[in-house]
């Protein structure tokens, strides 16, 4: 499968604990993975089988994943996505507030997609269930091409209602979440593309986890979340191909920027730097660095002096940077069109460095390195 709808699996299975950590990684690669202009025609046949394993800073994510996509009409392509995901967690922030913990988590998800002229329109729907966690989501995405294809416009808007339980208790509060996209890409020249992309989110509901605490004068206390959260995000992505000459044919250098910023008063900034390159006709090679830095939360604290109106010790929301540098590696073993297949492999390395959060069994600041493995095969019929 192409490496973006890989990531985007990867994200979707992360578990409520540790998908913040997980999202900063996925994003990125997401966003890597986008090195050809959104055309309007639709996507092609194919089936994809992909295992993902994250382990670092004492948790453990790990399952399968089935996606199957098939065009019905020369103008409509359907497709669905089954995700199973295992979880374990011995981190920090779990220990301090109770006992390790094991979950799994399994994902439903259906798109189609209309080709209508030179737009493109997408609908889809996901559902998710693990023992605290429900989660429904449906949203619309649609891009056109201006210009002979030189200018591609998108547009989409997702509406999602979760439901935060706790286990062995009646507890149960809702979250309802609203994501807004607006982009657009720039053939600059023939080995030059400019991206630039806006996001909005507004979540409303029970915010906080309901596991985990805060301190004050070292003792726990119930972390307490605004119900609101406002965050907004810009994104500038540029692309430069190469021909020839020194640098092998169909290579490509990329860098990105992206800044981010929420009512809470966390802002963070994120660069990634990659180079792509063949190796022959049925290899294709990836290195990519990336570096994320962010501010705390207004009210965030490692340890509270006295009682707050709003109080949060969720390290996602200390000051903190990680960087991480990758490689992925695509072998071509069946090229005979229509029929193709790839295998495919990723690994990420991510070292993650907090500021203002202690571990509290050490009493130190924390860091603490992770590896994010993937291996899928890709079949196009």
């Amino acid at each position: 499968m192409a490496v973006t709808e890989t990531i985007v699996w990867a994200l979707s299975a992360a578990s409520t604990l540790v998908r913040a950590a997980l999202y900063m990684f996925c994003a990125f690669a997401g966003l890597l993975g986008q090195t050809t202009v959104l055309a309007a025609v639709l996507p092609e046949d194919r089936a994809d089988w992909m295992y993902h394993y994250y382990r670092g800073g004492g948790v453990t994510v790990g399952g399968p994943a089935l996606l199957v996509r098939k065009s019905v009409s020369d103008s409509v392509s359907v497709s669905g996505r089954h995700y199973i995901d295992s979880i374990s967690s011995a981190s920090p922030d779990v220990v301090s507030a109770g006992s390790p913990y094991r979950d799994k988590r399994e994902e439903f998800s259906v798109s189609a997609d209309v080709l209508h002229g030179n737009s493109l329109i997408s609908v889809f729907l996901s559902t998710s269930k693990e023992n605290d966690y429900l989660a429904d989501t449906h949203g619309l995405n649609i891009s056109h091409e201006l210009f002979g294809g030189l200018t591609t416009v998108s547009m989409g808007y997702s509406q999602g209602k979760d439901v935060v339980r706790r286990v062995d208790t009646s507890f149960e509060k809702g979250i309802n979440r609203y994501n807004y996209r607006l982009g657009m890409s720039q053939v600059l020249s023939k080995s030059l593309l400019l991206g630039v992309s806006y996001e909005g989110i507004a979540d409303n509901g029970h915010l906080s986890n309901p596991y985990r605490t805060a301190r004050v004068l070292t003792l726990p206390q119930d972390e307490i979340y605004p119900s609101t959260r406002d965050s907004q995000a810009l994104a500038l992505r540029l692309v430069k191909g190469f021909a020839g000459g020194s640098r092998p044919a169909g290579s490509s250098l990329r860098a990105e920027y992206r800044y981010f910023r929420d009512n809470w008063d966390i802002n963070s900034n994120t660069l990634v730097l990659a180079y792509q390159s063949y190796f022959g006709p049925r290899w294709l090679g990836e290195w990519h660095y990336r570096y994320y830095q962010q501010s705390a939360a207004s009210f965030y604290s490692d340890n509270f002096q006295i009682p707050m109106t709003y109080m949060a010790r969720d390290k996602e929301l200390s000051t903190f940077s990680d960087h991480s540098i990758g490689t992925k590696w695509s072998w071509t073993f069946i090229n005979q069109p229509p029929a193709r297949a790839s295998l495919n492999f990723a690994h990420d390395y991510i070292y993650f460095s907090y500021d203002d959060y202690t571990n509290v069994i050490s009493r130190k600041l924390y860091s603490f390195g992770a590896n994010v493995f993937q291996l899928y095969i890709s079949l196009w019929y």
